[in-house]
């Protein structure tokens, strides 16, 4: 049986996880395309960097499955990245910062734009629930209007297991499609 390869597209708002989560459960080194933020601004935080054109990472889940994991641009102006990141995507994962309701606006908008490029399936990841000021994965369905058959998971990008587990969702919803 020839290799069977899955594109997955990690998308979301600003500093929601998306970079830290490939790079979580990557096996190669992810390629990123960050560049330093000069600005010292509240908008920033602490962050130093921020994605300008993608990520890139690679898992092989066994000898015929390989998933390729491209991280978008999580600021507007980078968005044109992001139809072209869509391309041929099976299907991907709007990470949102539960701990930052500023950005849920955002993030729905997001979901909304990818959703109209592809039809394809895709799961909500709630990152950051060790976070305690992270809203609950419940809450952030409300918050969001999030259909009830939509798969919202609890996540913490920097955790391996919780990354995989997200990513398992994401791709048990793709293989139910595919045998549709």
């Amino acid at each position: 049986m020839p290799m069977q390869t899955v594109k997955m597209v990690i998308t979301g708002p600003f500093s929601a996880g998306k970079t830290e989560f490939i790079r979580s459960i990557s096996e190669i080194d992810v390629v990123t395309t960050d560049e330093s933020i000069s600005k010292d601004s509240a908008e920033f935080g602490t962050k130093e960097a921020t994605t300008v054109a993608m990520d890139f990472g690679r898992i092989t889940v066994d000898d015929d499955l390989v998933l390729y994991l491209f991280g978008t641009p999580g600021q507007r102006r980078f968005d044109f990245m992001w139809e072209i990141l869509a391309e041929g995507m099976l299907g991907f994962v709007v990470m949102v910062d539960s701990a930052k309701p500023e950005t849920f606006r955002e993030a729905k908008s997001i979901l909304e734009t990818f959703r109209a490029y592809a039809p394809t399936p895709y799961v909500v990841a709630a990152n950051k629930q060790d976070h305690p000021e992270a809203w609950t994965p419940e809450d952030l369905r409300i918050a969001l209007r999030i259909e009830d058959n939509v798969k919202l998971l609890p996540c913490i990008a920097t955790q391996k297991e919780s990354v995989k587990n997200v990513l398992l969702e994401l791709l048990y919803s793709i293989l139910e499609e595919m045998d549709t």
